[in-house]
């Protein structure tokens, strides 16, 4: 079965699942009119703004990654990059060590070692193995809705390609540090 979710009903999944939520990200720009005054932030180079803004904007979103590793659930997610990284990416890669504190798993791909995974062609949550939740977004990289989908190829397909993706990411400090002194990552 698939339909459309209302970001309440999104958001109610991460306090609903019982054991695992795994995202795989293949973009290298999300569009999140929300992370506008960040990302000005992080451009201007004006690092304790940005970290202000961050602590403020993002807290609900820490606090249920904070309750899900309080109770026992993994949270965790492959994103897939191109390298050199993007501006967006580099400013993602600044803000996850902060994901990382709050109890999430997160892993970089470098896309060129994507090749052979079988890797779905979607951003998606896959949630206790037991259904996915698909990001469709639009030409200018802007979320457009959540699909939840239950058919059981697609999960097994998911399931395949986290498997795929998880043993060749590189976790997020291993990664951090490759790129520490190459841009802005470090605030230097």
């Amino acid at each position: 079965m698939t339909r459309l979710l209302t970001g309440e009903e999104f958001l109610a999944l991460f306090t609903a699942f019982k054991h695992t939520a795994y995202r795989l990200e293949l973009r290298d720009r999300y569009n999140v009119p929300a992370e506008a005054d960040r990302l000005a932030a992080y451009a201007a180079g004006d690092w304790g703004e940005l970290e202000r803004l961050n602590a403020i904007q993002r807290k609900p979103w820490m606090d249920l990654m904070r309750a899900a590793k309080a109770a026992g659930k993994r949270v965790e997610r492959a994103r897939v990059v191109t390298e050199p990284l993007t501006d967006y990416m580099r400013f993602t890669l600044r803000l996850t060590a902060g994901n990382i504190d709050a109890g999430e798993d997160i892993r970089f791909l470098p896309r060129d070692q994507t090749a052979g995974l079988g890797l779905p062609d979607v951003d998606a949550w896959l949630f206790d193995s037991r259904f996915i939740v698909v990001g469709r977004f639009n030409d200018a990289d802007e979320l457009e809705a959540w699909e939840h989908i239950d058919d059981p190829a697609a999960v097994v397909e998911h399931c395949a390609g986290r498997d795929a993706a998880w043993h060749h990411a590189i976790p997020y400090n291993e990664y951090a540090r490759k790129w520490q002194g190459a841009d802005r990552t470090t605030g230097a």
